[in-house]
C-alpha cells in the first residue's frame, strides 16, 4: 500500500453505498472519517469498526461542518488522502411537479456539497502530496429519466464538476473521478419493483459492496485515471436490447 494513502473523508457513510464504502476502504488499510446526518446509525457503524473510524455529523453544504471534518481527518486518522463525495438526495418529480425550494435543495446537497467538500479539502490534500476525490454520481448524469428533473440536473452538473475539477487539480497529484451507479439495492431505492431492472443485461439490482469495490479501484488503484466516469450499471446505459426491441413493437 502506497504510504499516501492513510484517511479518507466518505460522506453520506453511515448506510447504503456509503457505509459499503467505508469498509471497503478500511479493509484497504485507510482509516475512515465517517460523515452524514443520521447520526445514530453513523456513530453504531464507527464503533463497530473500532479505531479505524470516526463518525461526524456533517452537512455537505455547510461549510462549517466540512472544515471541521477535513481538520478531524487529518489531524486524527493520518494524513487526508481521499474523499468521497457520495451524501445525495432524490426527489421523484418532473418538471411540471417540481418546485423551486425542492429542485434547489437537491442541487444544493447533490451538488454543492461535493464542490464545497473539495474546496475544502484541496489544500490539505495538496499539502499532504496528493491524493484522490471521487464522486458518486449516476447513471442520471449519464442519461436522462423522466420524473427526476432536480436529480437528473444535479448529477450531470456533478459530472462536470469532475472534470473541471481534475484539470484544476492535477498539477498538484490531485486526481478526481466520477462513478456512476445504476439501479443499487439501497434505502433509496427501497420502493422501486424488479420491473426497473427487468431489461437489462444483468437483470437484477445492483449491491452496494459492487459500487464500493468500483469506489475503491478508483480512489486507490486507478492511478492513470481522472476527470474519468466509471459505470456500474448492469449495462442500463449500454443501449437497447433485442428483448426490448420485441417488447416495443408488439
Amino acid at each position: 500500500m502506497n504510504s499516501l494513502w492513510r484517511s479518507a473523508i466518505v460522506t453520506g457513510g453511515a448506510q447504503g453505498i456509503g457505509a459499503a464504502v467505508v469498509r471497503a476502504l478500511i479493509d484497504s488499510g485507510i482509516r475512515v472519517l465517517i460523515g452524514d446526518l443520521e447520526d445514530d446509525e453513523g456513530k453504531k457503524l464507527a464503533e463497530s469498526l473500532g479505531d479505524n473510524a470516526l463518525y461526524r455529523h456533517l452537512d455537505v453544504t455547510n461549510g462549517h461542518d466540512w472544515r471541521a471534518a477535513v481538520v478531524d481527518a487529518d489531524e486524527n486518522l493520518g494524513p487526508l488522502s481521499i474523499v468521497v463525495n457520495n451524501a445525495g438526495i432524490v426527489d421523484f418529480r418532473g418538471i411540471d411537479d417540481e418546485w423551486p425550494d425542492p429542485f434547489r435543495h437537491i442541487l444544493d446537497v447533490n451538488l454543492y456539497g461535493p464542490w464545497l467538500g473539495t474546496h475544502t479539502a484541496a489544500p490539505v490534500l495538496r499539502r499532504n502530496g496528493g491524493g484522490a476525490i471521487v464522486n458518486i454520481s449516476s447513471t442520471a448524469g449519464l442519461i436522462g429519466y423522466s420524473g427526476l428533473a432536480g436529480y437528473v440536473a444535479s448529477k450531470w452538473g456533478l459530472r462536470g464538476l469532475t472534470k473541471a475539477a481534475a484539470l484544476d487539480l492535477a498539477p498538484d497529484g490531485i486526481r478526481v473521478c466520477s462513478v456512476h451507479p445504476g439501479s443499487i439495492a439501497t434505502p433509496m431505492t427501497a420502493g422501486l419493483s424488479s420491473d426497473t431492472v427487468a431489461d437489462q443485461p444483468i437483470a437484477r439490482f445492483g449491491t452496494p459492496e459492487e459500487v464500493a469495490a468500483m469506489v475503491r479501484f478508483v480512489a486507490l488503484e486507478a492511478t492513470y485515471s481522472t476527470g474519468s466516469e466509471f459505470v456500474v450499471d448492469g449495462g442500463a446505459t449500454a443501449g437497447v436490447t433485442v428483448r426490448d426491441q420485441e417488447r416495443s413493437a408488439q
